[in-house]
């Protein structure tokens, strides 16, 4: 979908699992990384399954967003590079220089591969995506072995819809600029029209091709909300939920739609391609198959804390976990739990391996720096940081069927 400016999954109050340069993947607009790393830079990273979708961090949790936001900005004291990020911006202020430019130049010299400084505006609007709210058209798309960007899926009533825009079509150009071969996440920012940070209501013109027919549309871009998590039945009585990323009251959806499931069928929960999004959310979302008990542990600049999943989950329904390289932060934290616990059998392709542990600060122009202070683990122990999760059984094409046959042969057992 054409999403939000920006995208990471941001746990407060010690910030997001911001999410790593992806190429080759596929990727959602809604939670692509942020348009920049340092200010000018390209965005070049991707949420990675749909093509809008980019990259996404996972958070740490903040009780009331809207009302708490600032003190919980303000609340994340500089600590180590902080410290050097904050006094940079204060010189900058105080020599009548902008803040935001010396912190971004401060956090390229500290080496943090995912640290990144936001505006005012670009941080609020982020916080806004984790809301479920985003700007765009309203289409998923993911870049094929060959370079080329495939439309995935379309949202129900978006202005992509609205064209006639299906799932199978490839895009060839945005706004005449051809987007073979680039990376997801660039296409996002075209998409989106992050250069000049179009507003809802701006069009944006889409170079398409179904077959060998070939055409362009001119769409009006929409303030829309997102779909985070779908549920359909498979023939055979199997309930699959796919999450599309960790928004707002996604672990809620994700319990309802256990609970609603038949009570003799297995559930296949599908992550590829979820970038992250809100930590709490993905335990909540743990919580619906585990009762109770750890789901990850994380450090603060070397404090360490824990994430426990709430008592009464459904512990004995056969689950499969799908997942694959897109598969990133909290959705990663989810998938790590589940395995380390006995709970899923995990199938498909190794995931991305985004552990790490931004914390956000405030800088004297507004602006905010998030730089990372940590990483988080799995049950077990494992780190997840560049090493990704390896399924239990790695699969290809065809992940979902395979999926189901893992689940015809798991009898309801109790689970850990």
């Amino acid at each position: 979908m054409t999403h939000a400016k920006r995208g990471r999954t941001v746990n407060r109050p010690y910030g997001p699992l911001r999410c790593p340069r992806l190429t080759g993947m596929s990727g959602r607009d809604l939670f692509c990384q942020p348009r920049r790393i340092r200010r000018g830079a390209a965005l070049t990273f991707v949420f990675a399954s749909v093509l809008v979708a980019g990259a996404a961090t996972g958070s740490f949790p903040e009780p009331d967003r809207k009302a708490t936001r600032d003190t919980t900005v303000r609340a994340a004291a500089p600590a180590g590079h902080h410290q050097d990020v904050a006094e940079a911006a204060a010189e900058a202020m105080a020599e009548g220089k902008s803040p935001t430019e010396a912190a971004e130049r401060a956090v390229s010299r500290s080496g943090d591969r995912w640290g990144a400084v936001y505006s005012e505006g670009e941080y609020e609007e982020f916080q806004d995506t984790l809301d479920g709210q985003y700007t765009g058209v309203g289409l998923w798309a993911r870049r094929e072995r060959d370079g080329r960007i495939e439309v995935t899926r379309v949202g129900t009533d978006s202005p992509a819809a609205g064209a006639g825009i299906r799932a199978g079509d490839r895009l060839r150009s945005v706004d005449g600029r051809k987007v073979d071969g680039r990376p997801v996440t660039e296409v996002v920012s075209l998409l989106r029209g992050d250069a000049t940070d179009e507003p809802a209501g701006t069009t944006v013109t889409l170079g398409l091709e179904r077959g060998t027919r070939a055409w362009t549309r001119t769409l009006r871009r929409a303030r829309l909300t997102t779909d985070s998590v779908t549920v359909r039945t498979l023939p055979g009585g199997v309930t699959v939920i796919k999450i599309a990323s960790f928004t707002k009251g996604t672990g809620d959806r994700v319990r309802t739609a256990v609970r609603q499931a038949p009570q003799d069928a297995g559930v296949v929960l599908d992550l590829r391609g979820n970038s992250g999004g809100l930590v709490t959310e993905a335990v909540t979302a743990a919580s619906a198959f585990l009762d109770g008990g750890l789901v990850a542990t994380y450090d603060v600049d070397g404090d360490q804390r824990a994430l426990l999943a709430e008592p009464g989950g459904d512990t004995d329904r056969p689950l499969v976990a799908l997942v694959d390289g897109g598969t990133m932060s909290a959705a990663e934290l989810l998938t790590g739990a589940l395995q380390d616990r006995g709970r899923a059998v995990v199938v498909g392709s190794r995931t991305f391996g985004k552990g790490s542990v931004q914390m956000p600060s405030r800088l004297p122009d507004g602006s905010v720096a998030e730089l990372t202070v940590g990483h988080y683990r799995t049950p077990s122990g494992r780190g997840v940081d560049g090493a990704g999760i390896t399924p239990d059984l790695e699969v290809g094409r065809q992940a979902l069927q395979r999926a189901e046959t893992v689940l015809s042969g798991l009898g309801r057992q109790p689970g850990t």
